[in-house]
């Protein structure tokens, strides 16, 4: 019994070796089969680097904001009696806007200047008494403060009928009427915004390195998220001498003539200052660029030369040069990137004019991967990117 166990054991030792042995062979074969597998050759579109002059720019957003702009409040208590306007009205500085019950102030101020003409009236006559000797220096001095307070009361409730009365205090446009005709209002109630419109302002905020490549009178040019289509040209109109030690940031003012009154205060504006220098850059499609944390890459075409078919050899058994077919292959490289501008890109460093680059299908690349160009249809590459979104 011994000797045919030993038996069976070998048996089976051998049997599960060789099951063993097969199993990794075919493993062994199958993963050298996957390794050395050629990659199918990925479809990409490409374009060559330029190089191209760039007018330096500086880029910024800002927000539209009036010359002048208030929300117009009464200074006294009143009952409104009369309002002059309309919503969205156009008016001249000094136009009438509101008129305030004033017939109480008026008898009040006719009943003062009565008062200031009385004293005053009563101080003549004790300066003629003063010259003869008949009343003291003081006396006369008291009759004068007097007759000076009883002016000043009286121009005092001169101004407070006046105040009665609301003026624009610049020309503008007006806003939305916020008061009602018998509205009783309280000094600082809201009557109705006034903003001036032309010109108008933009404020916007740069790092502070930039500060000293600007300067009053540079040129501005502004677009806007509700206009994307227009361009507003404007000039540099003032410029902040401190910087916020917060965000080290210093505020800049643009002016834009806005006859058209196309620039409302609030508005968000994306600002350019082009600056007088320019500089030599290579460009490439924003697609071209692979953005990744540890660095932005792009994957550069070249050619690699394959040999030509067995059985096309020449007569003295050499294949000649002009057989060989071309492959297409990429290389991943690394680059700085600068400045963008609509769909193009600035890179400073890392590739040269003339090269060309894959612009789309990055994904499925890798180093030494064979690709095959088909410019059929290609990524936006516009300086001035305008899509059509109708």
């Amino acid at each position: 019994m011994s000797k045919r166990m030993i038996i069976m054991l070998v048996a089976c030792v051998v049997v599960f070796g060789l099951v063993f042995g097969l199993k990794g062979v075919l493993n062994f074969g199958m993963n050298q089969f996957f390794d050395n597998m050629p990659m199918p050759a990925a479809t990409i579109t490409a374009t060559e680097a330029v190089s191209d002059e760039w007018v330096l720019a500086l880029d910024a957003v800002g927000t539209v904001r009036a010359v002048n702009g208030v929300e117009v409040t009464t200074q006294v208590a009143g009952e409104v009696e009369k309002i002059h306007f309309s919503s969205g009205d156009e008016v001249e500085e000094g136009a009438v806007l509101v008129s305030l019950d004033a017939r109480t102030d008026s008898a009040q101020l006719k009943a003062l200047e009565a008062a200031a003409r009385l004293a005053e009236q009563e101080y003549e006559r004790f300066q003629t008494l003063f010259k003869q000797g008949s009343i003291s220096r003081s006396e006369l001095d008291r009759r004068q403060s007097e007759r000076d307070q009883a002016i000043a009361t009286a121009n005092a409730q001169r101004e407070r009928v006046a105040q009665k009365t609301l003026r624009a205090p610049f020309s503008g446009k007006l806003g939305i009427r916020q008061v009602d005709l018998g509205q009783y209002l309280n000094p600082g109630n809201a009557v109705v915004t006034l903003q001036q419109l032309d010109p108008i302002y933009v404020n916007f905020s740069l790092p502070e390195r930039d500060q000293a490549l600007l300067q009053p009178g540079l040129a501005v040019r502004a677009s806007l998220s509700a206009m994307p289509d227009a361009l507003f040209e404007g000039e540099i109109s003032a410029i902040e001498p401190g910087v916020d030690s917060a965000t080290r940031n210093f505020n800049v003012q643009a002016s834009f003539s806005n006859e058209e009154q196309k620039l409302r205060p609030g508005m968000f504006a994306r600002i350019s200052i082009r600056l007088a220098d320019s500089e030599e850059v290579v460009v490439v499609p924003r697609t071209a660029i692979q953005y990744a944390p540890y660095g932005n890459s792009v994957y550069v075409i070249t050619e690699k030369q394959s040999d030509a078919v067995d059985g096309e050899s020449e007569a003295d058994g050499e294949v000649d040069a002009t057989d060989k077919e071309p492959t297409l292959i990429v290389k991943r490289r690394f680059v700085k990137t600068g400045s963008e501008r609509g769909d193009l890109v600035a890179v400073t460093e890392g590739l040269q004019a003339g090269e060309r680059v894959a612009t789309s299908g990055l994904l499925k690349l890798r180093n030494d991967a064979t690709v095959i160009i088909n410019n059929e249809i290609e990524p936006s590459s516009e300086i001035d990117p305008r899509p059509d979104n109708s």
